[in-house]
Parts: C-alpha cells; structure tokens; sequence
C-alpha cells in the first residue's frame, strides 16, 4: 500500500515538473504589445513591429503568456497574439547560410547578427530556414528561438 502511493506522488510530481517546461512561440502579426501584467488593464511595455519574431514563453495566467524575447524583455501577450510557426534570430555576428545542411556545401549568402529566419524543418544541429529571398540550411547553434 505504501509503495502504490509514493508511486502515485512520484507520478504527480513527474506530470507538475512537465507542465512548467519552457517553449517557444512567435509573433502572430506585425503589432503585439508586450504589457507589464497579465490583462489588458496593464500598461504596454514595448510595441513589438516584426511578424514571427520568436519569445520563449515562462508562465501561464488565463490567455495570456509571460514571455522573454532574445534581449531579455520579459512582459505578457495575449495568446491570440502568438503563433505556433517556428522562426529564429541569428546570435552570432555572422552565419553563413548553405545549399544542404553540412559546411563543405556552397554557402549562398551571410546572415548578420539580429537577422530573423522563418524555419522551415530541422534534423540534427541544422535547420533548413528562409529570409526574404534567401533559402538554405542555418547551424542551430547561431540560432536563438528554436527549442
């Protein structure tokens, strides 16, 4: 009997630890307001004006999410205001995006450090990713807003 419940204790303590797990989501259009609370009675902190830019969402409070974004502005976004599509921001001066996903590819253009690439699908340590007119594969390490 005593075994069956630490069981069950070990097995609600497993599924609370899961629940609070950290992910990311992004921007959902082209104006979000980041609010110091959660409602819409809070003051806006910051007008954020970049479509899928990505936020790493900490907290939960009804429909709205406590988020951080890559300079460390942390607030809360309605959750009609987030999306599900997967993007990142480049973290290192510079990344060298290739045609196929190894470094001995032809690089086809260099990404400076803030630039924003939609993600298309992952495998491994690279990301095949597009920004406006340039398409290939990006190292996840130079990339902030992924996993």
């Amino acid at each position: 009997m005593l075994k069956i419940f630490f069981i069950i204790i070990f097995f609600f303590i497993e599924i609370n630890s899961f629940t609070k797990d950290e992910y990311f989501l992004t921007l959902r259009y082209d104006k979000v307001n980041l609010r110091q609370g959660p409602s819409k009675e809070y003051p806006v902190k910051i007008f954020y004006k970049k479509k899928f830019l990505p936020v790493l969402v900490q907290d939960i409070s009804d429909n709205f999410r406590k988020v951080r974004d890559h300079e460390n502005n942390t607030g809360w976004i309605h959750i009609s205001q987030l999306s599900k599509r997967k993007a990142a921001i480049i973290i290192e001066d510079e990344q060298i995006l290739f045609h196929k996903p190894t470094i001995y590819s032809k690089p086809i253009a260099i990404f400076k450090k803030g630039r924003l690439a939609r993600i298309i699908k992952c495998k491994e340590n690279w990301c095949k990713a597009q920004s406006n007119k340039y398409k290939g594969w990006l190292k996840t390490d130079g990339l902030w807003g992924l996993f």
